[in-house]
């Protein structure tokens, strides 16, 4: 089932990509261990667990995206399924090794070269989440402007191509999945990854499809701009 729309003109389009950088401290979507998104893990009497990685709200209120998306629609895939994850997330590690690292290295770890260790998909989704709730905000879409508008002209002709490249590639991702425009930064190189990155030459933007949880921090080739939750 397709839980977003993308609107049929780019003037009314949601999107508005970010650049993120894959380390630092500008990056937004890195939660750091002992940092402010990741609390020591603490069960309680009744072994609930009360702290972990922490659910963070959209940055922007519930109903800021309507038309576009309902407060309904919002509510239910973070209040019900991005919730789920963190929280089955925290109980899968607990008392583990991962219960010590950052969210992206519970990905990187847990996706074992494609081999999935149980907790893969709830790290993954979570992160997937966060990142789909900071893709997008009200009022935005239309055309970028700066190095990422040069980036989609050189590499797909122009912006109006690449939304229809973007589009059609959400719409026929099968099943569940995402779809992510990324920088490949360098060639891919790891055995049985689930559907691994089209061959083409290094250092461009490139539109991928991945299912189920699947992100690209797993593949280690690329930052991630945008994506598309089917």
């Amino acid at each position: 089932m397709m839980n977003v729309a993308v609107t049929a003109t780019p003037s009314s389009l949601l999107y508005s990509p970010l650049l993120l950088p894959s380390q630092g401290p500008n990056r937004r979507m890195q939660w750091k261990r002992n940092g402010k998104r990741r609390l020591g893990t603490k069960v309680a009497v009744s072994g609930v667990i009360t702290a972990g990685f922490e659910l963070k709200p959209p940055p922007y209120p519930l109903d800021a995206l309507e038309p576009h998306m309902s407060r309904e629609t919002l509510d239910y895939h973070w209040g019900k399924h991005h919730k789920t994850y963190v929280e089955n997330l925290n109980k899968q590690i607990l008392g583990t090794d991962l219960d010590a690292l950052s969210l992206e290295e519970v990905v990187l770890l847990s996706y074992n070269k494609g081999n999935m260790l149980p907790a893969f998909n709830n790290a993954a989704q979570a992160w997937n989440h966060e990142f789909f709730w900071e893709s997008i905000q009200p009022g935005g879409g239309g055309k970028p402007t700066g190095e990422l508008l040069r980036l989609i002209e050189r590499d797909f002709g122009s912006f109006e191509e690449f939304l229809e490249r973007f589009k059609s590639a959400a719409a026929s991702n099968f099943g569940s999945g995402w779809t992510w425009l990324a920088y490949k930064a360098n060639r891919l190189d790891v055995a049985n990854a689930v559907n691994p990155l089209p061959k083409e030459e290094d250092k461009k933007l490139v539109i991928v499809k991945t299912p189920n949880a699947v992100n690209p921090l797993v593949w280690d080739y690329s930052v991630s701009d945008l994506t598309f939750n089917i």
